[in-house]
């Protein structure tokens, strides 16, 4: 068992942390402003949630394929450039009224946040010393909690105020004064193995025990999101909380996303597979409970989903750790798979809860697809920890 260091991360883990606060703002902020963006642009609001899709899409092929274009590019150069393309996409949506322009906007911003999210996942672990990597990834992911609880409310109040077109051109300017920011404190060290060619950052990536962690991260986090997706009409219809009510919820959980990703930072690097393993049983006695009588009382169902929260959220930072870890001659590319099997369990949790959501299931099924999805994480796991190399390498 490694000790957690408890050493200040450096300024430059902070600096990116802002990057995907910004992008995590990008990311979610289209669902508050839907309605007005969708009549403006003279298309349903089932139609404008594409906006919202593509993103999702790119979040997941994006990092992968982009961190290899982009593999003998200095670090620096690439969250620069991942900056200034995300600036110009906003901008170019920010300028048309055409709904195809801004759906095509839309997934340029979405690659450009998958590079920026993998290269910053990349230097910021590479930043600190081996024992501290959890907590680092932590706070990098904390930038888009941050994003759900403090981002996305006042960039729905900037939309009502000046529009969505003045939100996304707000983004546009910060995203480029960001760029500025990190031009000018980002070291301009190189890659490392930034002389290694495409099959030599691939062959890093044949180590069994990475694809393990990808697949109990992907059921874990998808599990949860399973739930989460469709949680506001159980809330509503089931455990009776005002429609009124439901943005506080949603902060509520936010709140706990942001905790279980500080609790993740904190027990992951000592103990990853225990953090994980217990997220497992914390997230699916929550979804169990989801699906009792116990759900029909407002105050105990929100509990249950700020508990969720926790429990999910404290699973990022963990898996993004060990991808780097065990594939230390890619650890761009390792990051970026990590962050693409967070966004398939999303993709994949959210697909399968709605089916179960118009099935016979009812407002229970959601959680009850999720409860399946978190109990098939624990074969990944269980082979993961069986496949430990030596004793100090995870626990």
């Amino acid at each position: 068992m490694t000790r957690p260091t408890t050493a200040r991360l450096p300024f430059v883990v902070w600096l990116l942390t802002l990057g995907t606060f910004l992008m995590g703002t990008s990311e979610y902020i289209v669902a508050g402003i839907l309605p007005q963006l969708s009549a403006d642009l003279g298309v349903g609001i089932a139609q404008g949630g594409l906006l919202i899709t593509v993103f999702a899409a790119g979040l997941i092929v994006g990092p992968p394929i982009l961190s290899i274009v982009t593999l003998r590019l200095p670090r620096r150069s690439a969250l620069v450039l991942a900056l200034v393309v995300f600036a110009l996409g906003h901008a170019l949506a920010a300028a048309s009224s055409s709904f195809a322009v801004v759906l095509g906007a839309r997934v340029v911003t979405a690659l450009a946040t998958g590079t920026f999210w993998a290269v910053a996942g990349a230097v910021a672990v590479s930043a600190v010393p081996p024992t501290a990597r959890a907590r680092a990834s932590a706070m990098i992911i904390s930038g888009v909690g941050l994003a759900t609880v403090l981002g996305v409310p006042l960039g729905a109040l900037v939309g009502g105020q000046v529009g969505w077109r003045g939100a996304f051109w707000g983004l546009a300017a910060l995203a480029g004064l960001t760029a500025l920011v990190i031009g000018r404190f980002v070291p301009a060290a190189p890659r490392d193995g930034a002389t290694a060619d495409v099959r030599s950052e691939i062959s890093a990536l044949r180590v069994g025990r990475l694809w393990l962690t990808l697949a109990t991260s992907t059921l874990l986090f998808g599990g949860v999101l399973a739930a989460y997706s469709y949680v506001v009409p159980l809330l509503t219809d089931r455990a009776g909380v005002p429609v009124g009510a439901i943005s506080l919820v949603l902060v509520g959980y936010g709140i706990g996303a942001l905790a279980g990703t500080w609790v993740g930072g904190r027990l992951g690097d000592a103990r990853p597979l225990a953090t994980q393993a217990g997220a497992i049983a914390v997230a699916g006695l929550a979804l169990v409970l989801l699906q009792t009588p116990l759900s029909t009382s407002g105050v105990a169902a929100v509990a249950l989903l700020v508990l969720m929260g926790v429990a999910g959220q404290s699973v990022p930072p963990v898996s993004t750790a060990l991808a780097v870890r065990f594939a230390p001659g890619a650890p761009t590319l390792a990051y970026a798979l990590a962050t693409s099997a967070l966004n398939v369990g999303i993709a994949g949790g959210s697909l399968v809860g709605g089916l179960a959501l118009d099935s016979t299931l009812g407002l229970t099924g959601p959680a009850l697809v999720g409860t399946v999805m978190i109990a098939a994480a624990l074969v990944p796991l269980l082979a993961l920890a069986a496949r430990r190399a030596t004793r100090d390498d995870v626990g």
